[in-house]
């Protein structure tokens, strides 16, 4: 069964989303984000991808008491990201709720505190973020293009006890074309064992079943949520079937 896990993105305290990681392209889509948390807990959702994208381009937590309201508000398994990038940044996180925190650039600019950060916490409460674009780990809220190679970088941090990546395939992200099913396959070809959450092109439920038969753990939803190519019905009735399946 593939975890459906709905995003929402924070800018203002509001719930938004861009196409294609492009800050210009915002569009809002709620005032209340603890409204939206709670509409998909009441659907059969139990995880939540909160992002902060003011943090991620201030290069600090800037939406915590956001995270903070939904999980006292909600019994959501909550995993943020967005401009985290000290240790204070990580623990504010966790102290505000935070059941595991997404870390993107730190993993990709400064290793050795990403590391310290998994020994310390656990793996399974830190996600590496892995925003790709072109082949390349994209950083600092997609703004930046690094020179690291995706296959290298995940296989050399799975070495040192990642178990938890969200890939993001920028090029898809935002745009409701479907997801990169091809890339994913070969993640867990490559990386059996992995808990690789797909990111980035879902517009339809056909998109959820594919990724299911190949094997993905789990997916972000958001866009198309928003946009009503998904609505919370079918996330509920996809949540119930899928369930049933397993038994």
């Amino acid at each position: 069964m593939i975890d459906i896990i709905p995003a929402i993105d924070l800018m203002d305290g509001k719930c938004v989303r861009l196409s294609q990681g492009d800050y210009e392209s915002r569009k809002t889509y709620s005032d209340n984000p603890l409204e939206m948390a709670k509409a998909f807990e009441d659907n059969g959702v139990r995880r939540l991808h909160l992002v902060d994208l003011d943090g991620a381009k201030s290069n600090h937590i800037v939406n915590h008491k956001t995270l903070e309201n939904i999980a006292a508000h909600t019994s959501l398994t909550i995993d943020f990201g967005g401009g985290i990038k000290t240790t204070a940044d990580l623990e504010a996180a966790f102290g505000c709720g935070a059941a595991m925190v997404t870390v993107g650039s730190v993993a990709a600019t400064r290793p050795e505190m990403f590391i310290s950060w998994l020994q310390r916490f656990g793996a399974e409460r830190i996600i590496l973020g892995a925003d790709v674009k072109n082949g390349r780990i994209a950083i600092n809220g997609w703004l930046e293009d690094s020179q690291l190679e995706l296959f290298p970088y995940l296989e050399n941090y799975h070495r040192k006890g990642v178990c938890q990546v969200l890939c993001t395939d920028i090029s898809r992200d935002g745009m409701l074309q479907g997801p990169s099913v091809a890339l994913y396959r070969d993640m867990m070809t490559r990386m059996p064992g992995l808990y690789l959450i797909a990111s980035g092109g879902v517009g339809s439920i056909d998109d959820l079943h594919q990724l299911g038969q190949a094997g993905i753990p789990a997916v972000v939803v958001g866009k198309a949520i928003y946009e009503g190519r998904i609505t919370l019905d079918d996330i509920n009735r996809f949540i119930a079937r899928e369930g049933k399946n397993q038994v």
